[in-house]
């Protein structure tokens, strides 16, 4: 068997068994304090792992190898500066009312704006940001990943969980001021 069929097999064995594992590590090292989620994280070290895995001589420990490398990604990671900015508000945050909004009003009212902007502000950091900069600021994801060094596809998905949890966000907010 060559090696890369022996590392990968060994790598991807690993990270089947214990991925839940590794995410409880992730998060005890990077409890609010970087703008990454522990499956980002993950992804990431499993990614350049998987790609380079014909490099490296045999993985005897696989575990000592994969749980290093990630300790090694988080302190990068903890290293950057982070960027966090305060939330603008202005007459932008009715253009992202009027793409989340439901009814078929021509006008988005002062009221779903403002549930909006409390529920943009209940996000956590990382899906916040990535709202903010795709759909309030313009930016293109080119654009944030050359910035923050994040990959396109890690803010592409971390976007579409944001907008997951902002819809439910708003539609709690909703349902209460029914009641």
């Amino acid at each position: 068997m060559n090696l890369e069929s022996d590392n990968n097999k060994k790598l991807k064995d690993f990270f089947g068994r214990e991925y839940q594992s590794l995410k409880v590590f992730v998060n005890t090292k990077i409890r609010d304090t970087a703008n990454r989620t522990a499956e980002d994280i993950i992804q990431d070290v499993a990614l350049k792992l998987f790609s380079g895995a014909d490099r490296y001589a045999p993985i005897n420990n696989v575990a000592g190898f994969v749980y290093t490398s990630i300790r090694n990604r988080i302190i990068d990671i903890m290293r950057k500066p982070k960027k966090t900015e305060p939330i603008k508000i202005d007459n932008e945050f009715s253009e992202i009312a009027e793409m989340l909004q439901q009814s078929s009003d021509d006008q988005v009212s002062e009221e779903k704006i403002l549930v909006l902007k409390n529920c943009i502000h209940q996000l956590s950091p990382p899906y916040r940001d990535i709202i903010i900069a795709v759909d309030i600021e313009g930016y293109s994801y080119k654009e944030i990943s050359n910035e923050t060094g994040i990959p396109e596809g890690t803010l592409m998905s971390r976007r579409h969980r944001a907008i997951g949890i902002l819809y439910k966000k708003i539609e709690l907010e909703i349902n209460k001021q029914k009641i």
